[in-house]
């Protein structure tokens, strides 16, 4: 298999036919072709790598060393041969992890469901908003719904305040501040100042409450999930209506959501991370 790799043919890798030239950075496309062309061995000498590319020994030499300074491929000095690098295996590792987030959330969402009998909702942060991406409903007659794909503003949704609470203290205010809170509800808080107040308890406890501030009569009990670098970029919640998730039901939840999120963290290979001022 290996050397029909090496006879296979000179030139671009299939992924890059159809694809107009212009649409392309040259540099950044010619180290993707090397990079490719590397992952596609075991390990190669650097005339099997220029051939495959379709790329001269020069131009091939200085992409790999470049590579190399990234930690993307490793040079065996004694066998004069390429092989993909440590940080590669990083790269990739980052993708099994989103894999195994959905996956891993799902198991999470339907034990909340099972366990608190409400909608468990699992959401990611795209800039200062939220975009949920799975859901469990509860069997209950009146229920949350957030179809895969809503979208609604970190500031004003349960997932999205533990997100805010456990980012940086700039970050946190420059997302604040992207956009104008209008005020969905009665419960909406538009404050800027009473909204960093609340971060600070969410922070405190470790979960978060979205209190009818975005639909009248529904509440929201969430908590963080942190990727490897300590970072929040996700979170899990409950939510339903107001007459079952009771003050005391959620004290009771609460903790519960904050277990699964943490769970998620452990199993994805994050870490909870530390907040700077």
């Amino acid at each position: 298999m290996e050397a029909e790799t090496k006879l296979r043919g000179r030139g671009r890798p299939r992924s890059t036919k159809g694809q107009p030239e212009h649409t392309r950075a040259q540099t950044v496309d010619r180290a993707l072709v090397v990079f490719q062309a590397v992952a596609a061995e075991v390990a190669a000498t650097l005339t099997v790598i220029s051939s495959v590319a379709d790329l001269p020994y020069s131009t091939t030499h200085r992409i790999l060393e470049t590579l190399r300074g990234r930690g993307l491929v490793h040079f065996d000095e004694d066998k004069q041969t390429w092989s993909i690098g440590v940080e590669a295996f990083r790269i990739g590792q980052s993708y099994a992890r989103r894999v195994n987030y959905l996956e891993l959330g799902r198991e999470a969402m339907q034990a909340l469901t099972d366990e608190i009998g409400e909608t468990s909702n699992i959401a990611v942060r795209d800039g200062a908003e939220v975009v949920f991406v799975s859901q469990i409903q509860t069997h209950a007659p009146i229920r949350a719904f957030f179809p895969p794909g809503s979208i609604g503003l970190l500031r004003v949704s349960g997932i999205g305040k533990a997100i805010l609470a456990h980012l940086d203290a700039q970050t946190s205010r420059e997302l604040i501040s992207a956009h104008e809170t209008p005020a969905y509800t009665d419960h909406t808080i538009t404050d800027d100042n009473a909204l960093l107040a609340e971060l600070e308890a969410i922070r405190a406890r470790g979960w978060g409450v979205d209190d009818e501030e975005r639909h009248p009569g529904m509440r929201c009990i969430a908590a963080p999930i942190f990727n490897e670098f300590g970072e929040a970029v996700a979170g899990i919640s409950v939510s339903g209506p107001v007459q079952r998730l009771t003050a005391e039901a959620i004290e009771v939840a609460g903790p519960e959501v904050k277990k699964k999120a943490d769970w998620i963290t452990e199993q994805t290979g994050g870490r909870p991370g530390l907040v700077k001022s």
